[in-house]
């Protein structure tokens, strides 16, 4: 009888553990599902809209650190988004000076690819210059605050030259080179009158190239960014280089609606 008694009891202590455990995994189940929930639908995170960083001085490359992006790495994170079916929209979050002519030029041909299958906006943070700006121009829609610092349509190329510190420093250079201008980059000598005039001839053409850009598809007078100043936010609206105020959220419900509209216009019959 004492046997029978043990038995009955472990296997009800069997039973309520069974029990205590099933409670455990469902009650993990909920956690889990409602994590999956908040990371699913909150806003740029893994939502319907997918948002692509741009923070840092922009180069070639495959590469974001923070202080440089590559032009790999943002056109890779722009196809992937616009070949991902469950993303309606891509916003272009931009937080640099800018940078490389060459890579902005990499990036916009990703825009344009990703804007041919879903609308692209971007929301600028504290700065979106130069070429941080060229991007820009080429998405949908331009999202910033009154204080973000936007503009500097232009081009810079600085030479340095140590050749006085040099010579004071007794230090010398010898240089053996195929061409006049092979070396009118280097830090050990002035630049002639000749490269001097070479150079304003590259940094013209680059600009006008970017400015061309620009005014094709922004509605602003050429006057009004021609000297490549900088710009505040709320006068860019004013002059045409932005759209609207607002922050990353701003844009992101911007950028619903722009596919909303998109996917309206798609469904009607012909």
């Amino acid at each position: 009888m004492t046997g029978l008694l043990d038995r009955i009891e472990r296997t009800q202590r069997r039973r309520r553990l069974e029990r205590r455990l099933l409670y455990v995994c469902v009650a993990a189940l909920i956690v889990i599902a409602a994590l999956a929930a908040v990371y699913f639908f909150a806003p740029g995170a893994g939502s319907d809209v997918a948002v692509v960083r741009v923070e840092g001085e922009i180069a070639t490359g495959n590469f974001a650190n923070g202080a440089y992006v590559g032009s790999e790495y943002v056109g890779r994170e722009l196809r992937e988004a616009a070949d991902d079916p469950g993303i309606t929209a891509i916003v272009l979050r931009i937080d640099s000076p800018g940078g490389s002519p060459a890579a902005a030029q990499e990036i916009v041909r990703d825009i344009e690819y990703a804007r041919e299958r879903k609308p692209v906006v971007t929301s600028m943070g504290d700065l979106a210059a130069s070429a941080a700006y060229l991007i820009a121009a080429h998405t949908d829609r331009i999202y910033l605050s009154p204080d973000t610092m936007t503009g500097s349509i232009g081009v810079i190329w600085v030479f340095t030259d140590e050749s006085e510190w040099m010579k004071d420093e007794g230090q010398e250079v010898e240089v053996v080179k195929s061409g006049d201008q092979k070396d009118m980059t280097s830090p050990y000598r002035p630049l002639t009158d000749e490269e001097r005039v070479y150079a304003q001839e590259i940094v013209d053409a680059s600009f006008e190239d970017f400015i061309s850009d620009v005014l094709s598809r922004r509605p602003v007078e050429r006057s009004e960014i021609e000297n490549a100043r900088l710009i505040r936010g709320e006068e860019a609206i004013a002059i045409g280089l932005a759209d609207e105020e607002g922050n990353l959220f701003d844009a992101i419900s911007g950028a619903r609606t722009l596919a909303s509209s998109r996917s309206s216009l798609s469904d009607r019959p012909s």
